[in-house]
């Protein structure tokens, strides 16, 4: 009789030891058989039967022994600060680091790399309406700057290199400061755990994806980004709206 484990899609997540790694893990961690990644010294817990690794994405023959027999790369390792210095931590963090994925995704025979973009990615537009898909970036900050560049490294794997690519534009990933503090801007980016869960999900699994740049927000009353091409494309179906779980 197979292994069942052996049929399982096989995913390297790296900054698995984030707020959002942690919780993709803890609602998919029977689903998938997980390398848990991230940079040396971090705190990592590995349930069931899955592998943690450290290494600096910023070291390209580490990523590609990362990414060795691995089906999918879900990249979440960055500075996601957008206060932080380009030379100090983004140039490696979220430049080098972003290519290497890529990279090394690409050279172990990987089928698919999931980056995780931002909302900072187009902060520049008005809040009045929400961004559309396909609206030329427009990022207000060097992390933002930096996340248009990972989705042009998406793009370019995509279609010059045969890596399927998807990149999501993450929103106010479930943060209590949300709720402490809750304005029209901060909630209709907003996006919960298990609405952000089912979005990797859909982006690990959906096929015949070549490339992809997609919304990560919730079903926000007041929408900072447009879903219609995420949810047509992915089949995604959020559950949460960052107003009324404000009480708003």
């Amino acid at each position: 009789m197979a292994d069942p484990a052996s049929t399982q899609t096989r995913v390297l997540l790296t900054g698995a030891a984030g707020r959002i790694g942690t919780a993709f893990v803890a609602e998919y961690g029977d689903r998938y058989r997980f390398r848990l990644a991230d940079k040396p010294g971090a705190v990592m817990d590995a349930p069931g039967p899955h592998e943690v690794i450290a290494f600096d994405i910023a070291d390209l023959r580490a990523f590609r022994a990362a990414c060795d027999g691995i089906d999918v790369v879900v990249h979440l390792a960055a500075d996601p600060s957008p206060e932080a210095d380009f030379y100090g931590s983004l140039l490696n963090n979220n430049i080098l680091g972003t290519f290497n994925a890529f990279r090394a995704a690409k050279d172990a025979g990987c089928l698919r790399l999931i980056f995780a973009s931002s909302v900072h990615a187009v902060m520049g537009y008005s809040p009045e309406n929400p961004v559309p898909d396909g609206a030329p970036v427009k990022p207000m900050n060097f992390y933002g700057a930096t996340k248009t560049w990972g989705e042009s490294l998406a793009h370019a794997f995509a279609y010059s290199e045969g890596l399927s690519s998807i990149a999501i534009r993450i929103g106010a990933y479930d943060a209590p400061w949300i709720r402490e503090h809750p304005s029209d801007d901060n909630l209709s980016a907003y996006i919960s755990a298990r609405d952000l869960n089912q979005l990797i999900m859909r982006a690990i699994e959906t096929p015949d994806v070549q490339f992809a740049i997609v919304h990560g927000i919730s079903n926000n009353r007041i929408k900072r980004l447009d879903l219609a091409e995420t949810i047509r494309l992915l089949g995604y179906a959020p559950q949460d709206d960052g107003f009324a779980l404000a009480g708003l």
